[in-house]
């Protein structure tokens, strides 16, 4: 029988979603329902993010329903070579030995390719857990069976990721096994983030300047290459998800890790430097020209934008109400912020925002009733608004837009001074939302 989730009449959409920074909840200020995916696909997968392991094929077994989204994105990727799948049907789950089904599938799709991999990425689904699949013989066994092949334990089971590591945390993990025991080098990596640490990056300019090598993840050419990072003394990350990974490596290779969170605050900014400098024990850099480069980039664009409206959404950056603060703090009017929740880790940043901002509307981005919500119209001239986000733009119809994800790989006094010149490039030229926001994992390889 049919139960109606909402009281007839239906509430106003707008009213129903929308609240204020001031009467919202922390750290959850929307119920947990039913939800709704808006065609912004900017953001990775595992999928995107195993592909950047060079030399490498990723496997998935799981039914037809659930290998759609995966397929597509190698496809758009252009990488469907590196791609294989072991479908399984209903017949599979009830009269097969899944362990052996497992086993073959995989001898199969490697027997077929015209190189083999170095490494495979083997993803099994939420269904094994149902089945009460012996994983750990299916990954003794392909390790004998394949001795030539390093294989990457992943799994793709979101149906435990609020209790267990998400699926994204575990591939990170996987991935960092990969990695040999190799003898240390005066080398830092980055490991776990999707998108390359510019040149420009604060902390990896720091290092270089004080004769240490830096390497990226996400800059690998080849599996040797990958391997090296295995040589690195430091790990540096600032995607949350890669903390199982970084602390599997300094268990398991006795690396150690500095955490770079993606904080927009000045000062917190510089006493992240300062705190890399002293662990690392090299000479503390002076941040004072890149302070003044931030600031002038940042006044330049509050010049010219005035007092247009912002809006901010929670893909742009993995701490958008630092992001906020840092804006409110420079004369920017930021009126609307989507973030389905907000992170223990940006508390003191909420609060700010209560406290001093709390009239700044929060809105989250799978509600279903976004679905119902008018797009407001923009005419030609002065933006009505300015979205930071692929979701905020859709969300607010607005062309003018900044498109990244991830903060685009970027940290530090250089991230602020180049979101305020990409501020100014989306003020005066507006962008297709539709065709910007339809192309999967922004940043990495697409055929769209």
């Amino acid at each position: 029988m049919l139960k109606r989730i909402f009281p007839s009449p239906a509430p106003a959409p707008g009213r129903a979603i929308c609240v204020t920074i001031g009467e919202a909840s922390f750290p959850a200020p929307f119920p947990h329902r039913l939800e709704y995916s808006p065609p912004c696909r900017g953001t990775w997968n595992i999928v995107h993010t195993g592909m950047l392991v060079p030399e490498a094929h990723q496997i998935f077994i799981c039914a037809a329903g659930c290998l759609r989204g995966v397929a597509l994105t190698a496809a758009e990727m252009g990488l469907m070579g590196r791609f294989s799948s072991i479908e399984l049907r209903e017949s599979d789950l009830t009269g097969r030995d899944n362990e052996q089904l497992i086993l073959a599938g995989v001898a199969d799709i490697l027997a077929h390719l015209p190189e083999k991999p170095r490494a495979v990425l083997l993803f099994p689904a939420c269904v094994h857990h149902f089945l009460g699949c012996n994983l750990r013989y299916v990954y003794r066994e392909l390790h004998r069976r394949h001795p030539d092949i390093d294989f990457a334990e992943c799994f793709m089971d979101p149906i435990r990721q609020t209790r267990h590591l998400t699926p994204e945390e575990r591939l990170r993990r996987a991935i960092s096994r990969l990695l040999p025991e190799l003898q240390k080098k005066k080398q830092a990596s980055f490991f776990g983030g999707n998108l390359k640490a510019p040149i420009a990056h604060d902390a990896a300019r720091l290092l270089r300047e004080n004769g240490w090598t830096v390497c990226d993840m996400a800059d690998c050419a080849s599996y040797n290459n990958f391997q090296e990072l295995g040589a690195s003394s430091l790990q540096l990350y600032t995607n949350p998800f890669s903390l199982p990974a970084v602390r599997d490596l300094r268990e398991r290779l006795q690396q150690d890790c500095f955490y770079l969170p993606q904080v927009w605050d000045e000062d917190a900014i510089e006493q992240l430097l300062m705190q890399l400098a002293e662990h690392l024990g090299i000479k503390a850099p002076d941040c004072t020209e890149s302070r003044q480069k931030a600031e002038q980039a940042l006044g330049d664009a509050q010049d010219l934008i005035g007092q247009t409206p912002i809006a901010i959404d929670l893909t742009f950056t993995f701490r958008p109400l630092s992001l906020a603060c840092l804006l409110l703090r420079h004369g920017f009017h930021v009126t609307k912020i989507y973030a389905d929740a907000i992170s223990p880790k940006e508390e003191a940043d909420f609060r700010y925002l209560q406290e001093h901002h709390g009239d700044i509307e929060l809105w989250p981005t799978k509600a279903p009733l976004l679905r119902k919500l008018p797009r407001p119209a923009h005419a030609e001239g002065a933006p009505a608004c300015l979205a930071l986000g692929q979701k905020a733009a859709f969300f607010q119809g607005t062309p003018h837009f900044v498109n990244l994800v991830e903060g685009g790989g970027r940290w530090g006094f250089s991230a602020i001074e180049s979101l305020a010149h990409d501020i100014i490039a989306a003020y005066r030229t507006p962008k297709d939302i539709e065709a910007n926001v339809r192309r999967k994992g922004l940043g990495g390889p697409s055929l769209l």
